[in-house]
């Protein structure tokens, strides 16, 4: 399990990720474990939830963090990459969930609506935890509508991931 800070890929539902969280057996350690991505299916009808929206809730158990570089952005073929423009990783806000059965630990990525750079190619993103703020969300000292903010216009670079090589000349 690495603990770097990696591109989080929205069309890697199932992968596992390595996760920080509140070792529920003691409160008082940090740990970082490996977690599934997305809920289990056994309880929802057959499907797995891989996001839950932060408006109008609380979260007052299960934080945990997953730690990113940049994630992904799908909109129609294409695909795009959201990265800090200071090059910075981030943390992902997130809710574990506990292993029932044969299902593993697993998380859902809480959204809120999008920021003015992200907005143009899809409505929601992954809540961002800063790096400074990380300890607050595990933490629970400060309320989740102070951590849970659209980040400003002017924090993320949008980049198209090209799939297939782009020739730009013709050589003969």
């Amino acid at each position: 399990m690495s603990s770097k800070a990696t591109p989080f890929d929205s069309d890697a539902l199932g992968s596992r990720r390595a996760i920080i969280r509140r070792n529920p057996d003691d409160a008082q350690e940090i740990e970082m474990i490996e977690a599934t991505w997305g809920s289990n299916p056994r309880f929802n009808d057959g499907l797995t939830y891989e996001f839950i929206r932060s408006e109008g809730r609380q979260f007052p158990a299960n934080r945990c963090l997953v730690a990113a570089s940049e994630f992904h952005i799908r909109n129609g073929e294409k695909k795009f990459r959201a990265f800090r423009e200071d090059g910075n990783f981030f943390y992902l806000a997130a809710i574990w969930e506990p292993a029932i059965g044969d299902w593993p630990v697993s998380y859902r990525i809480i959204t809120l609506d999008a920021n003015p750079e992200v907005i143009r190619y899809q409505a929601r993103h992954a809540a961002i935890i800063e790096r400074r703020d990380a300890q607050k969300w595990l933490d629970f000292t400060v309320p989740e509508e102070e951590l849970l903010m659209t980040p400003p216009a002017g924090i993320f670079v949008i980049e198209e991931i090209l799939t297939k090589p782009v020739q730009t000349s013709m050589a003969f």
